[in-house]
This record gives C-alpha cells, structure tokens and sequence, in this order.
C-alpha cells in the first residue's frame, strides 16, 4: 500500500540511515565556518576544504582578511569560482565584523543577514554549528531537489520552502532536517539520476522511476509527456 510521505516520516528514516550527518565544511572557529560557507556557493564542499586547509593557516582574524590586497585574496580563493565576488564579500563582511561587532562573528539572524554574501542558509548554518543557535532551516539546492521529489513542497522558492519546513518540523531538527537530505542528495537522490532502486522511499516516493513516476524536481515543460 502506498503511504502519502510527511516531513516527520521522511526525517525519522533519514536520520535512521544518517545519524552522523552534520555540515561537511572543514572549521575550527565561527569565522572559518562564516568563510568556508560564503566559499561554498556554487562550489562543493570537497573543493572548498581544500582550498580552505591553507588559507585558514593564513587568515585568522577579520583584520587578516582585509589587510590584504583584494587581488591577492582571489587567488587565494581561485579555485572555489566566482572569486572576484567572493573575495568582496569576504572583504566587506570582515570590515563590518570589525567595525560592528568587536571583531566576533554576530549570533542573531538579523545580524547576520546584514553580512555581504549571508543569506539565510549561511547564516543558519553559521548559527547552528558555531553557537547552537537554531533559527532556520539551511535550505540548499539538495533539500530543494528532495523535497519537490517526495512531494513535500511544491515551491522551488528558497525562502517559501524554508517556512515550510520550519511550520512542519521541531525547531530542534531545524538543522538535523538539512543535514540529512544532503547526505540523501549526494548518496541516493543525485540530481542527475535519482538511484531510486536503492531509496528507503522508493515504494511510496511520487518520483520514484521504480514506480514508473517523472521526477517532480524537474520543470514541468521538462518533464517526459506521455504518447497521446
């Protein structure tokens, strides 16, 4: 009998299947995990702890990061992309630790947001791994794919599907939530072939190919048209 899947029955599982999950970025201090985050748009985590295994040796405070020329902190950085971006908002981001906080990364969300390059997934990530503050759901483009695919959201906006999941889920498994649909993404539910012979959820999944079901994460225009 297939079940309709909810939020609690997917977290259960998922926390079941991954109980060590937690944030793959390499840090040893808020500032590194505030940086590391930032370097991770549009980047893998993989690539963004190698580059950050020498420039954490080199940067270690805020004033690190901005007495630098800014052409010599893009190289630093090259290789996680968008560099010159990155490198700025690094920049900007440590002036205003310095200038508005003493030099210590802020704890509020509200603070946080005002940091370039924070968005509310940095800035929840940063608040609960760093201080175990739980003030959002860090929703990236794993829990996005994720979720669309077993039917527990139908919006693809950011924002929309992390209040959501935040009426939806204890404010404690807030980040738990995140965590665990990462690791489903990167081991099972790929964002090019979702391995859905091998899912905890296949037999009740509305994406699951092994009930003969198109994948909801994709556009629907995109999506294979039964013959007519």
């Amino acid at each position: 009998m297939v079940q309709t899947l909810t939020v609690p029955m997917v977290l259960s599982k998922l926390k079941k299947l991954y109980p060590d999950a937690t944030c793959t970025l390499d840090w040893k201090k808020p500032l590194d995990l505030l940086i590391a985050t930032i370097l991770a748009a549009q980047c893998t985590d993989a690539r963004v702890n190698i580059v950050t295994k020498s420039l954490f040796k080199k940067y270690k405070t805020p004033q690190d990061y901005v007495s630098v020329p800014i052409e010599e902190l893009e190289a630093d950085i090259r290789s996680c992309g968008t560099y010159h971006m990155k490198a700025l908002a690094i920049q900007e981001t440590c002036r205003k630790i310095i200038d508005d906080h003493q030099g210590k990364v802020p704890t509020s969300m509200e603070e946080m947001l005002k940091l370039r390059g924070v968005g509310r997934k940095t800035a929840a990530i940063v608040l609960g791994e760093a201080f175990d503050i739980i003030t959002g759901v860090p929703i990236d483009t794993h829990n996005i794919r994720l979720l669309q695919r077993l039917g527990l959201t139908k919006y693809s906006d950011q924002k929309r599907i992390e209040l959501e999941m935040m009426e939806k889920t204890p404010q404690k498994d807030w980040l738990t939530l995140s965590h665990v649909m990462v690791a489903h993404g990167r081991a099972v539910c790929i964002a090019r072939d979702r391995q859905c012979e091998i899912c905890v959820f296949a037999a009740d999944c509305p994406s699951s190919k092994v009930r003969g079901k198109p994948d909801l994460a994709k556009p629907k225009a995109s999506r294979a048209r039964p013959p007519r």
